[in-house]
């Protein structure tokens, strides 16, 4: 599924993870649609900006009638905030999340699901996270949220197989983002998360385990050791 001559709209596209899949879908032969909540704040030659808050139906709906040639579409927008379940804003700040990195990505499936049967199929890559499999007090209601849209994911690529549409999960540790700054963590760089998953999205990948942690992790899942049930350190 080759991205040359493809059309890919990508949300949370005016920095971090987003700006990374513009320059390299644009690089790989794509022409691109650069989603964000100021489209002002797009500043990438080359692709199309469009204003899209994907917490908000309007936006969605309005970019896929403006988008009707897409064929593949990056939920990428997302927001982290940090916290366990215990704390006193845990209940805000999960809905919070929820709205973006779950509702956001359910809605624009919705909506852009016929857009891309009408194009032969095309697909949907799904940004997740290492915490999609591991909830400790740092990232938990983070984790919470990807958890939820890796449910999505799963349920999404039943639903659209039968109208051609790949539906890909993309599964990584810290990246060095704006969202991870004050963490002191080991990162990978967004360019070298993005070249990986665009590689295994053409290459038809269904889950795309982007370093070497995550890839750990995911073998770790059935063991009676898993790693989500490892303290904190």
């Amino acid at each position: 599924m080759s991205l040359a001559h493809a059309v890919v709209l990508i949300t949370g596209a005016n920095r971090g993870i987003g700006l990374a899949f513009a320059r390299e879908a644009l690089a790989r032969g794509a022409r691109v649609y650069a989603g964000a909540r100021d489209p002002a704040s797009v500043q990438l030659a080359g692709v199309q900006p469009i204003r899209l808050d994907v917490t908000k139906p309007d936006d969605v709906l309005r970019a896929a009638r403006e988008c009707g040639d897409l064929t593949h579409l990056i939920n990428n927008a997302g927001v982290a905030a940090t916290g366990g379940f215990l704390a006193d804003t845990a209940l805000e700040s999960t809905r919070r999340q929820l709205e973006t990195n779950f509702f956001g990505p359910m809605r624009m499936a919705q909506a852009f699901a016929p857009v891309l049967a009408r194009n032969g199929g095309g697909a949907i890559l799904n940004v997740l996270s290492i915490a999609t499999w591991i909830n400790r007090p740092l990232l938990g209601t983070y984790g919470a949220s990807k958890s939820a849209a890796w449910a999505l994911t799963n349920g999404l690529r039943h639903e659209l197989r039968a109208q051609g549409t790949l539906v890909s999960a993309l599964h990584m540790g810290f990246v060095d983002t704006y969202l991870t700054r004050g963490i002191d963590m080991p990162k990978s760089t967004p360019e070298a998360i993005v070249r990986h998953a665009l590689d295994a999205l053409e290459a038809g990948a269904e889950e795309i385990l982007a370093d070497e942690a995550t890839q750990q992790v995911k073998k770790s899942l059935s063991l009676p050791d898993a790693a989500y049930l490892e303290p904190v350190q």
